[in-house]
């Protein structure tokens, strides 16, 4: 069993003892810490928090006890039930709410569930807040109130709202996507995915649409990160004709993965860098990712005259700097597009709704478009250590060994060289350090953390 705290919240497998697992005590801590925090930080006055969730199996009994919990702290509680993380963003916002509470593991197995922390913006806690709940958890320092003072619980649908919300973006065009008669397929693997998509393409007048996995079980029949090894049922759909692309999203569908039409993985990392394709065509400025992206939204930014920054690992960092910089585009290489037009979280529905206008202008197949963007491959590695090796002495050494060149040092260290790149960071919860690398070709890649993995 496996119960992770930290800044972004409490995951962990449900079942097993206490601090074990994500038990119903553990549950209840959280919440009510998270309550003791929301009530300190928020400023507009609201009494309510917004609780949604995904699928899981588990999901029903733990949207249970953090509903209980709020009340018990005093908070009323808008309950909008089955519903995407960005979904629940919006709804924080829409309802005025003092925060939000989202229920889902993400690409987790379904073994595992999760309680994601929102302010009243609907989004993520930065780390001091994070740091905060953990210690009033830790001291159980919270109070819970008097009968009379009980929260009260208001069930809502967000889900029709946040569709409006992507449609009334300027730069979806309906009637462009409804001409392109697209044919589309989707991978929501048992979740939320299965609920708000068909009714999102539907609504953008795609006619065609066959999903697999739509029906939202939480009993998810693969590995629930869409990652090209698990998708091996959509894309051989593909592989069979008959679509233009394929949509494949994670249980809480704040990650989008496109399939081309002949069956091929589009690359997650290119999602972001076609949709901000879209975006700067039409409105030019700056963008961000995580340190770990790919460099083509970096060349692709330079084309409309924009200036690319880069941000440490982690959702929440990235948009802080795209506040900072005022970013039009941003996100992460997992799949994850942030557009602030909408607001500030990936979501998959914004990345959908985006591509598809792309598309329809461009009127290419969609394995034309990707040949369109600077060709890139990023290897993933590792290197396990000995629980008392200093990370921190290592990566200094590193940086002293690679200081003629370009180094960003706010998250692990970046080296980046004329036309690759290497970062590594070390894990939060295991003694190893990743290493990732990216170049033109996958063997140099790999070649690049070779180099890195021999100096260590």
């Amino acid at each position: 069993m496996s119960l992770i705290k930290s800044i972004s919240g409490i995951r962990g497998t449900i079942g097993g003892s206490v601090g074990d697992g994500l038990s119903p005590v553990d549950i209840v801590k959280f919440t009510a810490a998270y309550s003791t925090l929301i009530r300190k930080i928020s400023t507009n006055g609201s009494n309510t928090i917004v609780v949604g969730r995904d699928a899981r199996m588990s999901g029903s009994m733990v949207q249970k006890l953090v509903v209980g919990t709020l009340q018990s702290m005093g908070f009323d509680v808008t309950d909008i039930g089955l519903a995407s993380t960005p979904t629940t963003e919006l709804a924080v916002t829409m309802e005025g709410a003092a925060g939000g509470i989202i229920l889902t593991a993400s690409h987790n197995p379904k073994q595992w569930n999760a309680l994601k922390l929102l302010n009243q913006n609907g989004e993520f806690l930065n780390k001091a807040e994070g740091e905060e709940v953990l210690k009033i958890a830790e001291k159980d320092n919270f109070a819970f109130a008097e009968v009379t003072e009980l929260g009260k619980v208001t069930e809502k649908d967000y889900t029709d709202k946040h569709i409006d919300n992507v449609l009334n973006l300027k730069l979806v065009d309906v009637e462009a996507i409804k001409k392109a008669n697209f044919k589309v397929a989707l991978d929501t693997v048992n979740s939320v995915g299965g609920i708000i998509l068909p009714k999102l393409l539907e609504r953008l007048g795609v006619k065609t649409v066959k999903t697999l996995y739509g029906e939202p079980t939480g009993d998810f029949q693969h590995n629930p990160e869409p990652l090209e090894k698990n998708l091996g049922d959509i894309m051989n759909l593909m592989k069979g004709g008959g679509y233009d692309v394929a949509f494949v999203v994670d249980p809480d569908v704040d990650r989008l993965a496109f399939i081309c039409e002949d069956g091929k993985m589009y690359g997650e990392e290119y999602t972001l860098v076609t949709v901000a394709d879209y975006v700067l065509s039409h409105t030019p400025g700056n963008t961000v990712s995580n340190l770990s992206s790919t460099r083509a939204l970096r060349d692709v930014t330079n084309i409309y005259g924009g200036k690319y920054n880069a941000a440490a690992v982690g959702e929440v960092n990235v948009v802080t700097k795209m506040k900072e910089t005022n970013a039009v585009i941003g996100g992460e290489g997992n799949g994850g597009v942030i557009y602030p037009e909408s607001h500030y979280g990936r979501d998959a529905l914004v990345g959908i709704a985006l591509f598809l206008s792309h598309l329809a202008h461009k009127k290419m197949k969609v394995s034309e478009l990707r040949a369109t963007y600077p060709q890139y491959f990023i290897a993933k590695n590792r290197i396990d250590l000995e629980p008392s090796t200093d990370v921190d002495a290592i990566l200094a050494k590193i940086k002293e060994a690679y200081k003629n060149e370009q180094i960003n040092d706010i998250d692990g260290v970046k080296i980046d060289f004329a036309d690759s790149w290497v970062h590594l960071r070390k894990s939060n919860t295991e003694p190893i350090i990743r290493i990732y690398s990216e170049a033109s070709t996958m063997e140099k890649a790999n070649e690049i953390a070779k180099q890195i993995q021999n100096l260590i």
